[in-house]
């Protein structure tokens, strides 16, 4: 599918004399003509941006909106726009399907341009572009209704005919080792464009089964390598937070088939519920992963396995209430835990004085009721802490 646009876009290229660019109708890049010169005149920052990172910005998208190109059924011409970064003007042809704009077809203008007969010639092509994109667009929202049934899906047979739908779908794909990405809450308008992230074998938004569920998710199924190697699922949930800001991913554990696929996804919340946890606390352990970004893997969840499988919003236990109300002493409380009770590499990673570090766990202690040197009080207020950094407090 992807050499078809290419086709069409240098086809277009050719009527036109001119490189031409071919975004989704959420300025995602699909394709793009080769552009030759090496005058810097040639591009400016916004076209620039829109090949090497494969999206504009909203405020480009505004700006380019607002002369009217998702309405428009003909060339439309936008003028430059420096202050904006647009230093070269545009001519726009929208890439429609029975009446529904699916893309953009942009070169930048020049004098005297292209001609009225080539510009209509480069329409023509522009509704076999959007033909493609309808019949996409249509086969993914199957596969995403598809995937989304099976993933929200109960045990029974309900689970099996949402499960024998997607293998459909899928085709041979279905038997492949798959990871779920997970990463919430999601925007629902990005949706369009997280559809076309390389290296997804089907996306879909999955909303809350109850007020008490948190907020919309999205699921991403990526084609791994093996089971101890899922970095193709890292670069997707990496793509997917340049579209959610403030968001968290979570990579459930890789399955082979698609009747484990339920469980994989709760995996993926519990971790994107964990990443964003770490990600929240200056105390908290950073997440095993390459990324600098709040992405978690089951597999490495530590504790969290177990508290994220507790029921939203579980009472907070007694020996954090009043913890919490100090959070200089909540935090000294969590490090310490997590460093095993050494005192000298707790102080060291506080940055405080051995003495300080000495005082504030006996304020701990009577904060908490709790004993320091005994094991099943330091587990009880370790995993209440992380309990409360998970819920957010």
């Amino acid at each position: 599918m992807k050499g078809d646009y290419q086709d069409l876009v240098d086809e277009v290229s050719t009527l036109l004399g001119a490189p031409a660019t071919l975004e989704d109708r959420d300025f995602g890049l699909i394709a793009f003509g080769a552009h030759e010169g090496d005058d810097e005149i040639e591009m400016d920052p916004v076209r620039t941006r829109s090949i090497l990172t494969r999206k504009s910005t909203s405020a480009v998208r505004a700006w380019f909106e607002g002369f009217g190109i998702a309405r428009a059924t003909e060339p439309v011409r936008i003028p430059a726009a420096p202050d904006a970064g647009v230093l070269r003007a545009r001519v726009c042809l929208p890439v429609r399907h029975r009446g529904v704009v699916h893309g953009y077809v942009w070169l930048l203008d020049t004098d005297p341009g292209p001609s009225a007969e080539q510009l209509a010639a480069a329409m023509e092509v522009t509704e076999r572009i959007g033909l493609l994109l309808a019949d996409e667009a249509s086969a993914g929202e199957d596969v995403a209704r598809e995937l989304r049934a099976v993933l929200t899906s109960g045990r029974g047979w309900q689970r099996d005919m949402a499960v024998a739908a997607l293998r459909a779908a899928l085709g041979p794909g279905a038997d492949d080792l798959l990871a779920v990405v997970c990463v919430t809450p999601w925007p629902r308008s990005t949706t369009g464009a997280a559809a076309r992230v390389p290296g997804t074998v089907a996306v879909c938004a999955v909303p809350p089964a109850s007020a008490d569920d948190g907020p919309t998710a999205f699921a991403a199924l990526v084609r791994v390598r093996a089971t101890d190697n899922l970095s193709p699922a890292h670069t997707v949930a990496t793509r997917l937070l340049g579209s959610a800001a403030g968001s968290a991913a979570g990579i459930g554990g890789a399955r082979r088939g698609l009747a484990e696929l339920p469980e994989a996804w709760r995996e993926a919340l519990a971790a994107a519920r964990t990443a964003a946890a770490r990600h929240r606390g200056e105390g908290a352990k950073p997440a095993r992963t390459k990324e600098s970004a709040p992405i978690a893997e089951w597999s490495a969840l530590g504790p969290y396995r177990l508290l994220t499988a507790l029921p939203a919003g579980a009472a907070q236990d007694p020996a954090v209430t009043a913890l919490l109300r100090h959070p200089e002493l909540a935090h000294t409380a969590e490090v310490f835990l997590d460093h095993a009770g050494q005192a000298g590499r707790t102080a060291a990673a506080l940055g405080i004085h051995r003495q300080t570090l000495y005082y504030r766990l006996s304020r701990i202690e009577q904060l908490t009721g709790l004993d320091l040197d005994a094991g099943e009080d330091r587990l009880l207020l370790h995993m209440a802490l992380k309990a409360a950094r998970l819920q957010g407090s």
